[in-house]
Parts: structure tokens; C-alpha cells; sequence
């Protein structure tokens, strides 16, 4: 027996409509919401990464130093004159350049708390103490980069774990100004706390470059301490200028 369609129940009444008209549109709103989080997260992610690049770019050497290339950096050509500077060693001792004036150094710039590069670079300049070991007109100079964390004591712990020698290695120390200042005009490089919201700075962009020093204080070249190849031409570098008489 044949139903007359004309006289089929409806399928849903005007109320039940309305109903599944409103958790279409809940939804959708709660995908238009999911949307527009996901573009937010997208733009977060993308001003992240073109900060991020800026800033790395920003603590390249300056342009006139030779750009990227590690090269026109290197081969002892004079890359200027370290200024003088009044610091604090790991052992409390004032420190300034005239204690470095006759002596072949290396410098590096680091912080305690970096977990990123800095383990690697002062691991490296270990390398080069006991290379040199002796050697004791050849110096290794590391300085902070955060030096309102990194007191003398603070200091003298981490250089105790790379069993840095008291005489030969000096971690240095200071007023936070000189520091940056020293760092910027003198060793031509840069050092910038990543903030959030204007609290204190957990991470600290810096240089990874190691910078030779002649025996008149002026800057011989700059070595990219996470390349191996420049790590050997810094050795090479180092070797030659101990082997040099006094220019």
C-alpha cells in the first residue's frame, strides 16, 4: 500500500528549525573564533621571526668591518684599537687594559645563564688555554654580557667548572653602561636583552665571535666561535703573532 507523500508528518517541526539554525550558527562562530586564533598565532609567530632576524642581524659586526663574511675579518689585518676600560675580575682585582698591554689575547662575550652559545665558546677558549698552556704571554678575556647577575662570585663558580686558570683567564665584570659601551664602540659588536612586557631580560642576543688581540691592544680579527674552520684559523692566527716579535 502506497503512503501519500501530501500526508507524511513534517520532517522537523518550525521550532526544531530554529533550533538547528542556532548550533549552525554557534558553529560557526566557534570556527570563525578558532580562525581568527589560529591568523593571530600565525602573525605572532611571523612579527617573531622578523624581530628575530633584525636583532640577529643587529649584533653582526658593524658594515665596515667585512659583513658576514668571516674572511675580510681575519688574516691580522688592524681592525682597531681597544679603548681603555676599568673592570672587575672574578678575584675582586680591578682590571683595566694596561694589564693586557704586552700580552696576545683572545676575548669572548658571554653570560652564566646562557644556555645557548655560551657553554660552547668558553669550551672552546678552554681548548685554547690548555693548546697554549705554555704560553703564558697569551691570554683568554671573557666578559659579560649581564653583568648585573654575573658578580665576581658568580663569576668564579662558572669559570671553576671550565677549570679556567686564575692567571691566565680573566672573567671580567662592571657597570652595566661601561660594559655595553665597551662592547659596542670598542670591540665593534653588539649585545641586546630580548624583553617581554619590560620585565628583565632571561636571554641576552650577543656575538659568538672570539676577537684577537695584538700586544698593542689593537683587534687583529674576529672568529666565529661556532665554526670550526674559523676556529682553526684562529689557532693559526694566535700562533703567528706569538711567534712574531714585537711590532
Amino acid at each position: 500500500m502506497q503512503t501519500d507523500v501530501y500526508n507524511r508528518p513534517p520532517l522537523y517541526t518550525n521550532h526544531e528549525i530554529v533550533a538547528r539554525i542556532s548550533v549552525g550558527l554557534r558553529s560557526f562562530t566557534m570556527n570563525l573564533s578558532k580562525a581568527r586564533f589560529f591568523l593571530l598565532g600565525v602573525a605572532v609567530i611571523g612579527s617573531g621571526i622578523v624581530l628575530g632576524t633584525f636583532l640577529w642581524l643587529k649584533l653582526a659586526p658593524k658594515p665596515g668591518l667585512g659583513g658576514w663574511n668571516a674572511r675580510p675579518l681575519e688574516g691580522l689585518s688592524r681592525q682597531g684599537q681597544v679603548p681603555e676600560f676599568s673592570l672587575t675580575e672574578r678575584s675582586g682585582k680591578n682590571i683595566g687594559l694596561a694589564a693586557l698591554r704586552g700580552k696576545i689575547w683572545v676575548a669572548d662575550f658571554i653570560y652564566t645563564s646562557c644556555t645557548d652559545t655560551c657553554p660552547l665558546q668558553t669550551a672552546a677558549m678552554a681548548k685554547l688555554q690548555k693548546q697554549w698552556s705554555d704560553r703564558p704571554e697569551l691570554k683568554l678575556v671573557s666578559f659579560t654580557v649581564d653583568p648585573a647577575r654575573d658578580t665576581p662570585r658568580v663569576l668564579s663558580g662558572y669559570a671553576d667548572k671550565f677549570k679556567a686558570d686564575a692567571e691566565r683567564w680573566l672573567f671580567l665584570t662592571g657597570e652595566k653602561e661601561q660594559i655595553a659601551q665597551l662592547i659596542q664602540a670598542g670591540f665593534h659588536l653588539s649585545a641586546a636583552p630580548l624583553t617581554e612586557d619590560g620585565t628583565q631580560a632571561s636571554v641576552i642576543l650577543h656575538s659568538p665571535r672570539f676577537v684577537l688581540v695584538d700586544r698593542e691592544a689593537q683587534i687583529r680579527g674576529y672568529y666565529d666561535s661556532r665554526d670550526g674552520e674559523a676556529l682553526k684559523r684562529l689557532k693559526a692566527d694566535v700562533a703567528t703573532l706569538l711567534n712574531r716579535k714585537k711590532e
